[in-house]
């Protein structure tokens, strides 16, 4: 089993940057390499959404209003996915999940808070 840890959520001022990680644990790690991992962020009163994904292979795509600011990775060594969010802006408010997929697994994290304000 498979457990997701977020971790970087804080409040920031508006500019500002961050780096939200997600730690895979757990057993069957050996085919991080083969998952689709993804962030996805849902703010108060809103409906979740895809904000990054990286594919395996190395593809990546990006919501269109965070394009140019975040960059997806992913370490198949460390077992890790980061987003570095640069140019925050309060919009980008919401609490932060980390998802895999892998064959019909879908996997979520539990959340870490971003704050974007002055």
């Amino acid at each position: 089993q498979v457990r997701l840890v977020e971790y970087g959520g804080d409040v920031v001022q508006p500019g500002g940057s961050l780096r939200l990680s997600c730690l895979a644990r757990g057993r069957m790690l050996s085919s991080f390499v083969s998952w689709t991992m993804s962030w996805h962020r849902q703010a108060p009163g809103k409906e979740r959404e895809l904000v990054a994904q990286s594919r395996p292979g190395g593809s990546t795509n990006y919501e269109d209003s965070v394009k140019g600011r975040f960059t997806i990775s992913k370490d198949n060594t460390r077992k890790t996915m980061c987003l570095q969010m640069n140019h925050l802006k309060p919009e980008d408010t919401a609490v932060y999940y980390c998802n895999r997929k892998f064959g019909d697994i879908d996997d979520w994290g539990q959340g870490t808070q971003v704050t974007v304000s002055s």
